[in-house]
């Protein structure tokens, strides 16, 4: 259930969401299209690029790290084209330093990944000084956890001694994580 009204969207509804994890990106895409937003999902920096010059979105979603390069570039892009559009950042690699290159070209607010819909929404419409309320139901430490292994699991492309060594823990231990399920 969203915790905006659509009218809080105004007239012009159009939401670019720029990420490369496509499961990922179709899931967010369902999700705010339910919530009164026209979502453009795209995976590239190119693409998301062509889109804020082509046909400028009033909200945009822009993953951090991309395939092909910096999710920043398509927030500068962005802002050259339309000032007043409401952006957030998400990232995987929480950082305050990329926190801060983020808002300081024009970035609305930056969030961690996994981020859920509801926080994305309230992000994007959080005005002036507000701050989006906390989460109604924040994952817990160990789910958190759970997800960042996941996340570099993956893009170790599942090899379990890669991932231990870029983690930093021994590759049982990391074996034994891999094979429960997941925390709530």
């Amino acid at each position: 259930m969203p915790d905006t009204e659509f009218s809080d969207l105004g007239p012009d509804r159009s939401l670019l969401l720029v990420d490369d994890d496509e499961p990922f990106l179709r899931r967010l895409a369902r999700a705010m299209e339910k919530r009164g937003f026209e979502p453009t999902a795209v995976q590239t920096v190119a693409e998301g690029k062509s889109v804020a010059a082509t046909r400028p979105p009033a909200y945009a979603v822009i993953d951090l790290r991309l395939e092909d390069g910096n999710g920043l570039d398509v927030v500068e892009a962005l802002r050259e084209k339309r000032p007043d559009s409401r952006i957030v950042v998400l990232t995987g690699y929480g950082a305050i330093a990329t926190a801060v290159a983020a808002v300081k070209i024009g970035a609305t607010d930056y969030m961690s990944k996994p981020a859920d819909a509801n926080d994305v929404t309230n992000a994007l419409l959080a005005r002036g000084e507000d701050k989006p309320p906390p989460p109604e139901n924040p994952m817990s430490a160990d789910r958190v956890k759970w997800e960042h292994i996941q996340r570099v699991f993956e893009l170790c492309d599942r090899n379990v001694s890669e991932t231990a060594r870029r983690l930093n823990m021994h590759r049982r231990t990391l074996q034994r994580i891999l094979a429960k399920r997941s925390p709530r």
